[in-house]
């Protein structure tokens, strides 16, 4: 009989399991893990070395490109920080659309996440299903900022601008048959409200499909049941929130333990798993999917019942309109200065913190009275998930590693930034 030894392996940053640049380096025995230690710094870019030699707005765009599938949310954080720096609060409505689009983007999250978790495993189909659905949010994305993934478009006492009118069609191109640009544009005759309110209805519906093919089947089960289990108590020492945290029994989300925007103006309700496994974590965030329709169905009611301004009037700090600007030398001056040299904020320091689809995303920034931070630091969900790797599949078999990395959902944008 073969005797069996003890190996280091290198798993990733080329495997396709590792999710980005992630190098983990796995002590085995046999094929039983007994260490795993992660390996990061392959990516390092200093975003928050940067955001501290640039004026305020113009940092905003580097939050969509940390966790680059969460990119609103992480917008929505900075954002807040500024204006509780400032102690200004953005109009009604701009909070109405900013829940609207934080719900949006935890769906494109989810969908990402339910895609490359199910194709890490070994489930292909999911990954063409939940893409589908993806296009449509990310024209979304597009009818409101013009950019299908990197929006910029939170802005310190509100958003940019209003929702459009007219919902963009599609045109027909080389790569789809005119029956198919006429089916995907049924929903497009009305308004962007008019689309994403016909998108939260049918979608539930949608997330009945991605069970179909998961929640019951064995092979699933057999991978997730069981795997990378950590308890509640573990969970809140090893610093887990977002699903990781609910998926172990414990009910916080900061929607509702610290809320923030219009979340407390609707109705939802916060998923809990039980065993604290991978499987749970699966229908924990299979659960949000439906709460996120819930709540952008409230959303849209509301825009659709409430007019009112997107952004703050004050010019030393929002930009005038563009008629303004045209008319008025002074609203002129006021655009050039805003968008060269930016604004001061009072010395001080503000925490804001949002429940970004895979947890707690904060921004830490303490000012020194400049038009820039003088130290910005971002608290990142991935990176204590990532940290408890070891915990997770110790004692496991090499092939859970991926169901592992894949139930943290990490993106090493935000994990190494």
């Amino acid at each position: 009989m073969p005797e069996i030894r003890n190996y280091t392996l290198n798993f990733g940053p080329q495997h396709p399991s590792a999710h980005g640049v992630l190098r983990l380096v796995l002590e085995l025995d046999g094929e039983t893990i007994d260490r795993a230690d992660p390996h990061i710094g392959l990516l390092h870019r200093a975003t928050e070395k940067l955001a501290e030699t640039k004026p305020y707005n113009q940092s905003i765009p580097y939050m969509d490109r940390l966790d680059y599938v969460s990119m609103m949310c992480n917008e929505h954080s900075y954002v807040r920080a500024i204006e509780n720096l400032l102690g200004v609060e953005a109009p009604v409505r701009a909070q109405y659309i900013r829940t609207m689009f934080d719900e949006i983007t935890r769906i494109l999250n989810h969908l990402m996440w339910l895609g490359t978790h199910a194709l890490d495993i070994g489930a292909m189909t999911v990954f063409l299903y939940a893409f589908r659905e993806r296009e449509d949010l990310m024209d979304c994305y597009e009818a409101v900022s013009g950019a299908r993934m990197h929006a910029a478009y939170y802005r310190v006492g509100g958003v940019y601008r209003d929702l459009p009118d007219q919902m963009p069609k599609c045109e027909n191109n080389q790569f789809r048959s005119d029956a198919d640009i006429a089916r995907k544009n049924e929903t497009r005759e009305g308004s962007l409200l008019d689309f994403i309110d016909d998108f939260a209805h049918r979608f539930p519906g949608l997330v009945d499909e991605y069970e179909t093919l998961l929640t019951d089947n064995r092979i699933w089960k057999q991978r997730t049941v069981d795997i990378g289990v950590v308890s509640p108590e573990k969970a809140l020492d090893l610093g887990f929130t977002g699903p990781m945290l609910r998926g172990s029994g414990f009910a916080w989300d900061l929607r509702k333990k610290q809320t923030y925007a219009a979340y407390d103006k609707v109705d939802f309700d916060i998923p809990v798993g039980q065993n604290g496994d991978c499987y749970d974590r699966y229908l924990v965030r299979i659960e949000e999917l439906r709460q996120s329709a819930r709540i952008i169905k409230q959303c849209v009611k509301w825009l659709r019942e409430n007019e009112g301004p997107v952004l703050l009037e004050d010019h030393k700090i929002a930009p005038p309109s563009r008629g303004d600007m045209k008319g008025d030398m002074e609203s002129l001056i006021h655009h050039f200065k805003l968008f060269t040299e930016g604004y001061c904020t009072p010395v001080g320091e503000s925490y804001a913190a949002v429940e970004a689809p895979k947890g707690e995303f904060g921004c830490y920034v303490v000012s020194d009275g400049a038009n820039k931070p003088y130290r910005l630091k971002i608290r990142a969900p991935g990176f204590p998930h990532l940290a408890a790797m070891d915990e997770m599949v110790k004692g496991h078999m090499i092939a859970d590693v991926a169901a592992v990395i894949g139930t943290m959902d990490v993106v090493f944008g935000e994990i190494d930034r």
